[in-house]
C-alpha cells in the first residue's frame, strides 16, 4: 500500500516539478470568455499573464470538478493506496467540496483532505514536507499531522503593483481604486488563519512599500529548518528589489528560490507583484 500525494494547480508547480516529487496535480479551468484553459497544462504563467494583460475582462477560474478527483481516487482504492490531497484554501476556491464529493461518490476511507488555508507556494511548502516524510517511510497519520501544525505558520506576505485587479475583482471599489492609483498607493496583503486574503498595509510607493515589507519580515524572523520562497507575478523586478532590501536588513540568502505565481492568485493581484512564503517561528503570531 503506498501514499498518493494530490495537490491542485494553486500550488504552482511546473510539470517537471509535480513528476519529480511523484505526486499528482488536478488542475484549475481558466476561461478567457469563450476560451478555456487547463491552469499549467494548456497555457504557462507567462501566457497567462500576457493574456490577462490584454484582455477587457478578468479571466475567471474554476475548481477541478468532483470527477478530475473521483478519477484519481478510484485509481487508489483500485491499488489499496491511501490518498492524502493538500489543496488551495476553502475560502478561495471550492476546490475542497469538490474534493470531498469525489470522496463521497468514490466511498473510499483512505483518502485524507487537507485544506491548507492557503495558496500559490504555500501549499507547495506543505506537499513538499509531506512528500520528504513520505519518501522517508513516514506513516500517513504522522503526515497528517505535520501538516495541520505547520501549516498555521505559513505566512504569505506580498506587495502589489496596482488596485487595478483587486478593483476588477471586486475587492474594492472603483473610487478607492482611482484615488490609490492616483495618489501611487501600494497595497500589502496577506493570509487570515482562516485562509482569506486580506489587505494588511499600504505604502506610496514601490520602493517604500519594499522597505516596509523588509523591515517586517527581519524583525519576526522565520523558521530556518523550513524553505523560504520568493514569489514574482510575470515580472522579476520587484522580486529582485525586495531581495535586495532584506539583505540591507541583514537577512542573506545563498541561493533564494525564486518562483513565478500562476492564475489561480494572479488573477486577484495582477503583474509585477512579490513577495515571500516562510515558516514562522514558533510562537510567533
Amino acid at each position: 500500500m503506498a501514499i498518493r500525494i494530490i495537490t491542485d494547480s494553486a500550488a504552482d508547480y511546473s510539470m517537471a516539478e509535480i513528476e519529480k516529487r511523484g505526486i499528482t496535480c488536478i488542475p484549475m479551468t481558466i476561461n478567457f470568455g469563450e476560451e478555456v484553459y487547463r491552469d499549467g497544462v494548456d497555457i504557462t504563467k507567462e501566457e497567462f499573464f500576457e493574456k490577462m494583460i490584454a484582455a477587457k475582462e478578468l479571466p475567471k477560474t474554476s475548481q477541478p470538478s468532483p470527477s478530475e478527483f473521483a478519477e484519481v481516487f478510484e485509481e487508489a482504492k483500485k491499488a489499496n493506496d491511501t490518498v492524502i490531497a493538500i489543496l488551495i484554501s476553502s475560502e478561495l476556491s471550492g476546490t475542497i467540496q469538490s474534493a470531498n464529493l469525489a470522496k463521497n461518490i468514490v466511498d473510499y476511507d483512505n483518502v485524507y483532505i487537507v485544506d491548507s488555508k492557503l495558496a500559490t507556494l504555500g501549499i507547495r511548502l506543505l506537499v513538499d514536507i509531506a512528500v520528504a516524510m513520505r519518501d522517508k517511510g513516514a506513516a500517513v497519520e504522522d503526515i497528517i499531522c505535520e501538516i495541520e501544525k505547520i501549516k498555521g505558520r505559513v505566512c504569505i506576505y506580498a506587495g502589489l503593483d496596482t488596485l487595478e485587479y483587486l478593483y476588477k475583482g471586486g475587492r474594492i471599489s472603483k473610487s478607492v481604486a482611482n484615488i490609490g492609483t492616483l495618489a501611487n498607493i501600494k497595497p500589502i496583503i496577506t493570509f487570515t488563519p482562516e485562509g482569506n486574503v486580506i489587505l494588511c498595509g499600504k505604502q506610496i510607493g514601490t520602493r517604500r512599500a519594499i522597505r516596509h515589507m523588509a523591515k517586517h519580515v527581519a524583525e519576526h524572523g522565520y523558521d530556518k529548518n523550513y524553505p523560504v520562497y520568493f514569489v514574482y507575478a510575470y515580472d522579476r523586478t520587484n522580486c529582485a528589489g525586495f531581495i535586495q532590501a532584506l539583505q540591507k536588513q541583514g537577512i542573506e540568502f545563498d541561493s533564494p528560490k525564486i518562483r513565478g505565481i500562476g492564475a489561480t492568485i494572479g488573477t486577484h493581484i495582477g503583474p509585477n507583484a512579490y513577495g515571500i512564503i516562510y515558516v514562522r517561528p514558533e510562537g510567533e503570531i
